[in-house]
């Protein structure tokens, strides 16, 4: 029983990492300049565009890899949170024909609080440079 919860717990890291690295991704390729301006454009200070798009990049990466997986996954429980109390929730759960919803985002923010809250252990680089079994 123990294992198979280890192996879910990895899945979860490994897919909730990849999202959002892919999302940083994207923010870089568009110019954080012009992620900057978009979060003005929505009433939101524009260096947390800066902010977000490193911590999903940097993130992403760090949950990857099982580095920290607790601390990145409570920050990006806060860009969920952000994100969905921000620009998400008056469109509704499903979204409307001019955006999408905040079900995804939902999904995503229950990951992140449930290894925030459990940890990763398998395959975590925090096991093998720490040299502790506990994440």
């Amino acid at each position: 029983m123990v294992q198979k919860y280890k192996w879910a717990l990895l899945i979860l890291r490994v897919a909730l990492g990849l999202t959002f690295f892919i999302h940083g991704v994207a923010k870089f390729q568009m110019g954080l300049g012009n992620v900057a301006g978009w979060f003005e454009s929505i009433g939101v200070a524009g260096f947390l565009g800066y902010v977000v798009a490193f911590i999903e990049l940097t993130g992403g990466v760090a949950l990857i890899v099982g580095l920290g997986t607790r601390v990145i996954s409570a920050l990006l429980a806060f860009v969920m949170s952000g994100a969905t109390f921000t620009v998400k929730l008056p469109a509704g759960f499903m979204g409307n024909s001019q955006t999408a919803g905040y079900e995804l985002d939902v999904v995503l923010l229950s990951v992140a609080i449930a290894l925030c809250l459990s940890g990763s252990q398998l395959f975590a680089l925090d096991n093998t440079w720490f040299g502790s079994s506990k994440n």
